[in-house]
């Protein structure tokens, strides 16, 4: 790893380590979660820009939280509650990256974009799937929750454009080292 991707790393798991604690990366929203979350953000744009290895490393911060505050409802299943509150958080950024690699070749933004979009929605399926395969989500969720997932991405994208539009812009016009 280079040192520009241990200090992204470093920056990222900052980040997720801030909203995690504070609480501020999820706020209310009216519907059958209670609360959305942007948690997922900086582990789309690790991996983004620095690949799937940073990708999956900041995830593992908002996979731990969701374990925090969540496993509980799992009843003492801690291998369905790693499975269904870690592992997607561990892919978010995963699947961003090559997303991303795939589609770069042709419009940047659209190809973050839909990194943004794919990252969201590993975590948001996969989290559903697994909890109605565990036992803890009604199949119903997967429907209830579409409007949760419509506005987390449309967060995502929104962030993730704009931050690495300013990293790719900054780091496009100079010499030397970005950090």
């Amino acid at each position: 790893m280079s040192t520009r991707t241990i200090v992204f790393a470093g920056v990222l798991l900052a980040v997720s380590l801030l909203l995690a604690i504070t609480g501020l990366g999820y706020f209310p929203v009216p519907n059958v979660t209670q609360s959305a979350t942007i948690l997922h953000v900086p582990a789309i744009i690790g991996g983004v820009l620095e690949g799937p290895v940073v990708g999956l490393i900041v995830g593992v911060v908002f996979g731990i939280d969701a374990f925090v505050k969540f496993g509980g409802l799992f009843a003492g299943n801690t291998v369905g509650a790693i499975v269904t509150l870690i592992l997607p958080r561990l892919l978010i950024g995963v699947v961003a990256y090559w997303v991303y690699k795939a589609l770069r070749g042709g419009n940047q933004i659209v190809a973050l974009v839909l990194a943004a979009i794919a990252g969201t929605l590993t975590n948001t399926i996969l989290v559903i799937a697994f909890g109605v395969i565990f036992g803890v989500l009604p199949p119903a969720m997967f429907v209830a929750a579409i409007p949760q997932a419509l506005f987390e991405a449309a967060i995502a994208v929104v962030i993730t454009v704009a931050v690495v539009s300013v990293v790719r812009g900054v780091a496009g016009s100079r010499k030397g080292s970005t950090v």
